[in-house]
């Protein structure tokens, strides 16, 4: 992939570098805050190489690149260079009161997943070696190594005041300065021996490794900051500010937010455990098979604060952890098994690659490349992970480590007390990667764009772009109007290319000019060609009819198909496309000319 072709065009489609007030990335998705986010083109955006998917949540124009998102980070770090501080987040579209609930828990809890996880899988390994005979856990260097993968967890609520702090936008050090004060080791006597405040009793709660507290406290923080801040003479806030917010936020979390966050985090914790224990494998069989939707739509991330919460309390974790095994693997065997099946070679490229993304643990470029696009692919990922959800919460497998299940943390599973669990995780990954790759086999087929034509029907001539210009002609009938007219700002603005409209008088397109097929879109409204130039000509059918889904469209070229002029590339139907509420205009571009010239066919 060309990053930098790809980072210029996104930069263009979310509204230029003078739109981008922060760009930052998480494992999969590029996150953008923009000054004005009615100019990021969400339908542009999908249509990028490398782009799988684009959508507005959380306040954030998110671009879902998948496992090159690091990649792509640079690239458009490179090209943009260091934006203007003083830029001001725009509104983004109202969100709905759990919206903004949810965008909060994923702010704070999704940052502290690498520290966990790292940690988690490093004592899983310690498990397994020790196990093996390989390491005595008696040794110093194993009890190293321990410590290693314990801090973060012990240390959780330090971590957990960083998160919250970055969230609410105060000052990080101060709050984990005042929620220090709960893991201090003179405070842990004292809390043991019983101690009181003001002539009240402090309930003795060990706070290593709880989450609730913290998070309380630092919203307690961060509103004192603000509002002392208000009325604290310039000249003393730097050291009056977190005076005053220290001395009242620790009592107050001391007395009853703290007692508070420990009982709530405990109460999910017991609410999970009592949902499995009364539904028991039926409660891991539905969460797996409706977790592709669930990660989707971000649902999934609600999860996280049980995961965490029940991951340090009582150091495992029963349901979601082992049905999102299930759930990767099952994508990952359907999308092998779609490569296996299909005959399109951009279909196979893409299942291959999200494949193995899956076997690892990241489901996102399966989802939004394969699974969520056809239902013949989405169907047998449910089935998959359902049934498999279903036999690992018959085997009761255990997580220990908090990281997307994939091939190479299995080490998760590992249980020093009971040396089954690991062994059923190997089982059910088993299971579900030959039953999704069964499934996929039976159920996928082509669909009418993605079939090959057959090699006799293919033109196999080698394909010449040396020629010194190319001359387009209409691609199909109707009234020519200059590219200014159309009624799109992306194509109207010139940003990606030259070229011109044409209004339909008929729903047949055909190739303007010898050219070869570089790409066809799957919903079919759009082909991509290479001229004998060298020229690279996009026809696009209508105004945001991606939006049809290939309804009324029907491609009748394949891609690395050699086309001659006059030849159809596809029919569509016009007064469907006019029904559907959108406007059928045909644009032609010039996205690169490489320098040749391209003459245009006369009004």
């Amino acid at each position: 992939m060309d990053y930098t072709t790809s980072a210029k065009q996104i930069i263009k489609q979310v509204g230029g570098k003078e739109n981008i007030v922060k760009l930052i990335h998480c494992s999969t998705r590029l996150r953008f805050t923009l000054v004005d986010f009615d100019k990021a083109n969400l339908d542009a955006l999908k249509q990028i190489e490398g782009v799988l998917g684009a959508v507005i949540a959380s306040g954030q124009c998110q671009v879902i690149i998948g496992n090159a998102v690091v990649e792509m980070f640079d690239a458009i770090n490179a090209e943009i260079g260091q934006l203007d501080g003083n830029q001001k987040a725009g509104n983004a579209p109202k969100q709905k009161w759990y919206e903004v609930f949810l965008d909060y828990l994923v702010g704070i809890f999704q940052p502290l997943v690498p520290a966990i996880a790292g940690a988690g899988v490093l004592k899983s390994l310690l498990i397994l070696f020790s196990t093996l005979g390989w390491m005595s856990d008696k040794s110093q260097t194993y009890a190293i190594f321990n410590f290693i993968g314990s801090a973060p967890l012990y240390f959780l609520p330090l971590l957990v005041a960083v998160t919250t702090a970055q969230k609410f936008n105060v000052n990080i050090l101060v709050a984990l300065a005042t929620v220090s004060t709960l893991v201090y080791p003179d405070m842990v006597t004292a809390l043991t021996k019983g101690t009181s405040l003001f002539g009240l009793h402090v309930t003795n709660i060990t706070y290593a490794s709880q989450v609730f507290p913290a998070i309380l406290a630092v919203i307690l923080y961060a509103f004192l900051e603000k509002y002392i801040t208000k009325f604290c003479p310039k000249p003393v806030r730097i050291f009056l500010v977190p005076l005053l917010c220290m001395a009242i936020t620790v009592p107050i979390t001391l007395l009853l937010l703290g007692p508070l966050g420990f009982v709530f985090g405990e109460g999910i914790a017991k609410v999970i455990l009592f949902l499995f224990g009364k539904f028991g494998w039926l409660a891991t069989a539905i969460l797996a098979a409706i977790l592709p939707l669930m990660v989707a739509t971000g649902m999934h991330k609600a999860m996280l604060p049980y995961a965490v919460s029940t991951m340090t309390s009582a150091g495992s974790e029963v349901l979601y952890l082992p049905a999102s095994l299930a759930h990767n693997i099952s994508e990952s065997g359907v999308c092998f098994g779609i490569a296996l099946r299909t005959r399109d070679e951009r279909t196979r490229a893409t299942a291959i690659s999200a494949g193995i993304s899956a076997l690892f643990g990241i489901t996102e470029p399966a989802l939004y490349g394969v699974t969520l696009q056809n239902k013949r692919a989405l169907v047998p990922v449910m089935i998959s992970s359902g049934i498999t959800g279903g036999i690992i919460g018959l085997f009761a497998i255990k997580a220990f480590a908090l990281v997307g299940p994939g091939i190479a943390s299995m080490t998760m599973y590992v249980d020093k007390n009971n040396s089954s669990n690991f062994m059923y995780a190997w089982i059910a990954f088993a299971i579900a990667i030959v039953l999704s790759f069964v499934l996929a086999l039976f159920f996928w087929k082509d669909s009418e764009s993605e079939k090959n034509i057959k090699d006799e029907d293919t033109k196999k001539v080698e394909f010449d772009t040396s020629s010194a210009e190319t001359t387009l002609e209409a691609p199909v009938n109707g009234q020519m109007m200059p590219l200014t007219d159309v009624k799109d700002d992306v194509f109207s603005s010139g940003v990606l290319g030259e070229g011109f409209g044409i209004q339909p008088l008929d729903g047949t397109v055909f190739a303007p000019t010898k050219a070869k097929v570089v790409m066809v879109y799957e919903t079919g409204h759009a082909v991509g060609l290479l001229t004998e130039s060298g020229a690279e000509v996009l026809i696009h059918i209508g105004i945001d009819t991606v939006k049809m889904n290939g309804d009324g469209f029907n491609v009748k070229v394949k891609e690395n198909q050699i086309v001659d002029p006059g030849e159809t590339l596809v029919e569509f139907d016009v007064d469907k496309v006019r029904n559907a509420g959108y406007d059928p205009t045909v644009v032609v571009i010039v996205t690169n000319s490489n320098g040749k010239k391209v003459n245009f066919p006369r009004n």
